[in-house]
Order: C-alpha cells, then structure tokens, then sequence
C-alpha cells in the first residue's frame, strides 16, 4: 500500500528551518556556558596566581631584611676590624709609668737630667747590620712631612738620655745600672764631657767660674722585645 504525504513542501521547510535553529540556538548556549565556566576558572586561577605572587613578594621582603641587617652588621664588623689594626699599629706597648719609675729608681742624687727622648725605629732586615756596630748615627728629633711615613706596626723604641753628674764616673755607675736593669739594653754612652756650669751664690762653688761637671748623653733600646737572629 503507497503511502501519500498531503504536507506542502513549504511547511516541511519550516519545520527543519526551526529545528536547525533550535540547534543552533543550543550550540550556542552551550558554548556560552562553556565560555562562562572557563571565564569563570581563569579568573580564579589568576587570583590564585596573585595572590601566591603577593605571599612571595612578601616572603622575599621579609627574606631580605635580615639580609639587609646582616651586609650592614659585616660592614660594621670590618670598619671596627680596620679601627682596631690602626690601634694595634699606633699601640707603643710600653708602660711609659713603670719605665718612668725605673730611671727614677737608677738615677743618683748626682745626676741631673736634661732630656730624656723616645723615638721609634723600625726592626732593621736580616741583610742590614746591627745598631751601634760601627759608627753610631745619633737621632736627636724626628720631623715627618707628608713625604714621609710614622713608623706603625713592630718597632722598638730608642731612649736617649742626656744630663749632667757631677763625675765622669757617676756615668759610668748609671751605665751599668741600665745594663743591669729589665727595662732596657743595648746601652750604649754616645759621648762624656766635661763642662763648666754657673751656678747660683747660694751653691760652694769649688772652683772660680763655675761648676766643674760631666755633660753625657746615653743611648739605649727599651727591652719590650725579642728580635729573631737572622
């Protein structure tokens, strides 16, 4: 049996115009939803993302500042370091109140002082000579200039004595009295004199003119040190 379609063709038409745009209708709602819901992801992925990158950048912030306080902490340290190699440098190491007490305890009644000077020398090297082997070169002051450089660091200290006693052989006796003594060597009489002093009306004077006296001037090495031999 034949089966006869009495539909006109132009409702057929309409009928798949709709249904086609019903899908199309539904297509498009869905990949709105889908839009929507990775829309949605993204911008929670990103405040996650920020949020990470906040927590880091305030991580790093608090690394950094001990990092800060320890760069200035170390710069401290070494500009103290510096301070105390400059103090070691210009540190005498001499106990100038005990070496006082000693001259005074060495020197007579009869001795009378004039000058007493300490002038700092550095260590001569291995291939130099040692002091007061052959002529002696007397310092009587030292003048630096900007040419010129302190001595820092190691050095021994010189002390030159002059004065008069009343007999060459008081020198000779305070000679020995600095040899024998813990606080200094190297002693050494740079030159004995006599000389003719005035004197006051109040004082004998023994002979007419004046005071008959020995004008000296000793040189020694403070013993504050020990000096390898070469």
């Amino acid at each position: 049996m034949k089966e006869i379609d009495f539909l006109p063709e132009w409702y057929k038409n309409g009928r798949r115009q709709k249904f086609g745009y019903r899908t199309q209708y539904i297509a498009l709602v869905g990949i709105f939803v889908v839009m929507v819901a990775w829309n949605f992801a993204s911008l929670n992925s990103i405040s996650k993302a920020a949020a990470e990158l906040a927590l880091m950048a305030l991580r790093q912030a608090e690394a950094q500042h001990p990092a800060k306080e320890f760069a200035t902490i170390k710069n401290k340290v070494t500009e103290l370091q510096k301070k105390v190699r400059v103090i070691e440098e210009i540190n005498s190491k001499i106990d100038m109140a005990g070496v006082l007490a000693e001259m005074s305890f060495l020197i007579d009644k009869k001795i009378v002082l004039s000058k007493v000077e300490l002038v700092a020398e550095k260590f001569l090297d291995k291939q130099q000579n040692q002091p007061n082997s052959g002529s002696v070169v007397r310092v009587a002051k030292a003048n630096f200039n900007k040419e010129q450089e302190l001595p820092l660091g190691d050095v021994r200290f010189k002390v030159l004595i002059n004065g008069v006693a009343s007999d060459a052989s008081d020198v000779a006796a305070l000679v020995c009295k600095l040899e024998d003594s813990p606080y200094f060597c190297q002693v050494y009489p740079s030159f004995s004199r006599n000389k003719t002093i005035e004197t006051l009306g109040k004082f004998e004077i023994p002979a007419k003119g004046g005071l008959a006296v020995s004008e000296f001037e000793i040189s020694c090495y403070l013993a504050n040190y020990r000096q390898d031999e070469p």
